[in-house]
């Protein structure tokens, strides 16, 4: 019976030397994972990087900062191997840190449910083309972006409010976003003023050819009033020379749709909590 070998030239797309145009999906991968290490690593942060597997921790309660991210397909034979690195990291037996756990993969993934995690929901990554113009926000929102440490704090409130955080809310100003991102020219940052109240916030990573749209948060009394799409409409056209993309809840891919986003196919999230610590 002949013996089957597999050309070396042949590329999957998930290899660690893979051009950054070999796929859309390469591209995002790569914006993400940065974009995550620049907002967690000015709060004090670790992180890790393997060929497989991203991912960054601040060992307590954030926002969008203790995310791990699967760079390549979790197949069952390698389960063991990546959560028990994941445990190592995030240290969920020592229980000398806190704050949930984000587990992202844009593969299909095994049961992680008898290892301790939770399946949180199926993401749609959406997808818009380069150009465009953004419609006048509604009359009683003030759009600012983010150049100073006023404007973060005002930016940090909105995003709290709008993702109902109490945990980080508690940590005082400045727990969930350091000053340090400002110096980074890759984030983009946007407020929403309404009679002098923050109520709306979106962030940009502009990094690998796209604008990666996130952390769309709106205070719960400002919303259905189109907040959310104006500053939708701000981070997409950060750099409008570049196509947009966002990992999107089924609440809002709607209003991304009638943006012009287009649904690719869908990212598996998974959370794991870690306990409070104990006071020292």
């Amino acid at each position: 019976m002949p013996v089957m070998v597999l050309d070396p030239n042949l590329r999957a797309g998930w290899e660690p030397d893979t051009p950054l145009t070999d796929s859309l999906l390469r591209r995002f991968l790569v914006n993400w994972t940065l974009g995550i290490e620049a907002h967690g690593l000015p709060l004090g942060g670790r992180s890790l990087h393997r060929d497989d597997l991203a991912a960054v921790d601040i060992g307590r309660p954030g926002v969008g900062a203790n995310v791990a991210t699967l760079l390549a397909p979790l197949f069952p034979a390698g389960v063991d191997e990546i959560l028990a690195a994941l445990d190592d990291f995030y240290a969920f037996a020592a229980g000398a840190t806190s704050g949930t756990v984000y587990l992202f993969s844009p593969w299909p993934t095994p049961d992680l449910r008898p290892h301790g995690w939770a399946l949180l929901d199926y993401l749609p990554l959406m997808l818009r083309p380069a150009g465009g113009a953004e419609p006048p926000p509604p009359p009683r929102l003030r759009i600012e972006e983010v150049r100073d440490e006023e404007s973060l704090r005002a930016f940090e409130v909105a995003i709290v409010r709008g993702f109902a955080m109490p945990d980080v809310e508690a940590q005082g100003p400045g727990a969930a976003f350091s000053a340090g991102i400002l110096t980074d020219d890759r984030q983009r940052l946007w407020v929403g003023w309404e009679d002098g109240r923050p109520v709306v916030a979106a962030a940009t990573f502009v990094a690998a050819g796209l604008n990666d749209v996130t952390l769309v948060a709106t205070a719960p009394e400002a919303r259905r009033r189109g907040y959310g799409a104006a500053l939708t409409w701000r981070a997409t056209l950060a750099d409008p020379t570049l196509p947009s993309v966002l990992l999107a809840t089924e609440e809002g891919r709607p209003v991304y749709e009638r943006m012009g986003y287009m649904s690719l196919f869908r990212f598996a999230l998974w959370s794991r909590d870690r306990p409070r610590c104990a006071p020292a």
